[in-house]
Order: C-alpha cells, then structure tokens, then sequence
C-alpha cells in the first residue's frame, strides 16, 4: 500500500513533466563533461572560478591526505575536531571581516541549523524574508517554527513595511541572499543593512554564489560594498567558487560559541573532513589571488547577456555569473533543455517546486572555464531553437 501510494505521486509527477531523475556525469563536473560517453559542455556547474580539477591544488591534495587521512570521524564535539578545522575558521573569519567562524559540513546544514538555533531559544523573535530566498534558509526559518514575515524579492520598500509591521518583536531576524541563486539578480546590500539597523533587526546575509566572486580578493559582495563590518550574520560554502565542499558562518565570538553549544545541525553530525579543510586553506589562498579568473567571468557573463538579450530571450534582471533563461512553462523549459542537449550543451531545465511554473527556467550557470567558443556554441545553439520555434 505504501510503496503504492509513492508510485502514484511519482506517475503525477511524471505526467505533468516534474518528475526528477539523476544523470550520470563520467568525469569531474567542470566545464566539459561527459554522459554516457558524450562530450558536453557544462552550464549547469557552480565551479565558477573553475578551480574543480585544478592542477595545483590536486598536487598539494595528495600530500594534504597523506597527514589528515578522510575523515574527521566524530562530531567536533566528540572527538573530531581536528586543528585544521580551526586554522580554516580563522582564516575564513579574518576573509569575512568577522570575529569568529563556524564550519559545516554543507551550506544546506549550516543555513538550517544557525537559522532554527538563533530562533528557537529565543523569546518573542521573529524572522523576515525576501521572497526568493533559498530552499535552506526557508527550511531553517519553519524548523525554528517562529513567526515569518515574506517581503517582496529585493523590495526595500516592501522591507521596511515588513519591519515596521515586526516592530514589536523582541528579536527580528532579517534574512537574504547577496546573488540569488536562481535569478542571479542582487541585493541593494546597502538599503538592506540600513534598514535593518534602523529597525533594529539582526542581520544575516548569505553570500554563497558571490564568495570568490565578487569583492577585494573575491571576498564577496558585502565586501564590494563596505558592509561585511555593519552585517551582523555571514553565511558562505565552500562548494561553489571552492570547489569543495561545506558551509560556513561568521560572525561574533558570542555567536560562533552559542552555536557550538545549540546548532543541533553541527553538534550532531560528523565533521568535515580534515583533508577537505586543509585544501580549503589552500584554496582560499589561490582565490584571493585569482583576479584573472574572476575578471574572464565578468567577461563572460558581458558578452553572454548581451547576445541573449539581442536574441529575444528573458533573462531577468541577472547582474551575476548566473542567468536564467525563463521560458515561463515547463514544457517550453524542458523543450530548450533537450534541444540544448542534442546540440551537446548540459543545462538541466529548473522546474517546480523550485521556481513557479509561470518561472520555468534554464539556469545558466558561467565559470571561467568557460571560452568564448563554448559561448558561441551556446549562442549558435539557442539562435536554432528559436528558428525552428519560430517556424513552427
């Protein structure tokens, strides 16, 4: 009966074009791949200063294993903190502008557990949300199971109705993403920290897809402009421009000790591994130094969004490496993927729960792997779908 019940929900799923399925990758995911033996250029990938695979840091890897071994074994707690693990931190903190740090071993668990531990001990708090935020911040949020208030997507106006509405709350928890992971669109970071301490709300800002990206030395947005001091949260990962894998907070030394004491999401589980908390030392070393990648992304993304403009194509209101194709129905969006695919170019459509129907997308997702042939092929591509949409 059970297994029953899933199997219809699955078949809905798959009648009304949103069931999922996994594709087997045969090779790093870097900008070029393989599946099932075909070369395909990669746009779906999040190794946006193309580091995955990296020659340099894969000869300091193999004898980074040789001292910490794979794994760290035990929760941090326990027996599995490893002083590499606290090298990281202090490095991450002084990157961030911030006192103290915390790691994770995902940027999902470190949004869910420091959202839901700030919340959850607290009395009369509140949490407030632009509308887009990522599934792990709204996963946290109702873990915390305090009250929350929805603003409009990068509305500052609509945020300060929201703060003023919260006014009374003893603690109000103001939350966004710097580069919104599926619009690729940004936050006025300086009208958000304002407002925030206008109204008195603590401020948390995760800067996941603009660390390494943007800012001095790839520091990220808050850097770029001259706030990572006044915002009181800073969440990053350690598996987009990384290429690694983990997440991080940073913040005050009393925030890094409550969390240790109350984050159910990092005291019970198995720490990152010391191996990948030794490479990230590394990597963080070799992105501060890495303004040469970081400008042929900003290329990139230029050449990209002007010729997809002058095609026709609705890519919102992206200022980032990433930039949707909305092609507003999901059968248009998986239409587009497909085509794409037979033209060897792997960008997986984005579909609901994600996005809203009426928002279906192709997420394109630039790396500086990524040459102005690939964009070309891209552009050649997309040029054909439209031809053939337009002939039909």
């Amino acid at each position: 009966m059970f297994n029953k019940l899933l199997s219809q929900q699955l078949s809905e799923m798959e009648n009304s074009g949103l069931k999922r399925f996994l594709r087997n990758v045969d090779c790093s995911p870097t900008s070029k791949i393989k599946l099932q033996g075909k070369d395909f250029i990669n746009f779906s990938s999040n190794n946006y200063l193309d580091l995955a695979g990296d020659k340099e840091i894969e000869k300091k890897a193999i004898n980074i294993i040789k001292i910490y071994g794979l794994s760290a074994t035990s929760s941090r707690l326990v027996s599995g903190n490893i002083s590499v693990h606290k090298g990281l931190e202090e490095k991450l903190a002084l990157f961030k502008n911030k006192k103290a740090c915390l790691v994770y071993p995902s940027g999902y668990q470190t949004n869910l557990g420091v959202i839901s531990a700030l919340i959850s001990y607290q009395k009369d708090a509140c949490i407030i949300m632009d509308k887009l935020n990522h599934a792990s911040i709204w996963d946290g949020a109702k873990l915390s199971g305090s009250r929350i208030f929805v603003y409009k997507h990068c509305d500052m106006n609509s945020l300060e109705k929201v703060l003023k509405r919260a006014e009374n709350y003893n603690l109000k928890l103001a939350i966004t993403e710097s580069v919104f992971s599926m619009d690729g669109d940004i936050t006025p970071m300086k009208d958000f920290i304002n407002l925030c301490q206008k109204y008195k709300a603590v401020s948390m800002v995760d800067e996941a897809h603009s660390t390494g990206v943007f800012g001095n030395q790839g520091k990220g947005l808050a850097d770029t402009f001259g706030i990572s001091d006044k915002i009181d949260i800073i969440i990053g990962t350690l598996s987009k421009a990384f290429a690694l894998q983990g997440g991080f907070v940073c913040g005050s030394k009393t925030l890094i000790d409550f969390l240790i004491n109350k984050c159910r999401s990092f005291i019970y589980t198995t720490a990152i591994s010391p191996f990948l908390a030794a490479i990230a030392i590394e990597t963080l070393e070799i992105i501060k130094k890495s303004d040469n990648r970081r400008e042929t992304l900003y290329d990139n993304a230029k050449i990209l969004k002007s010729k997809l403009i002058d095609l026709g194509f609705n890519i919102g209101k992206s200022e980032s490496q990433i930039i949707p194709i909305i092609t507003e129905t999901v059968e248009n969006t998986e239409k587009l993927s497909l085509h794409l695919l037979k033209n060897n170019i792997y960008t997986p459509s984005i579909k609901p729960p994600t996005v809203p129907n009426s928002k279906a997308r192709i997420r394109i997702s630039l790396t500086a792997g990524h040459s102005i042939k690939d964009i070309d092929l891209l552009v050649n591509a997309l040029k054909l779908y439209k031809h053939n949409s337009t002939r039909l």
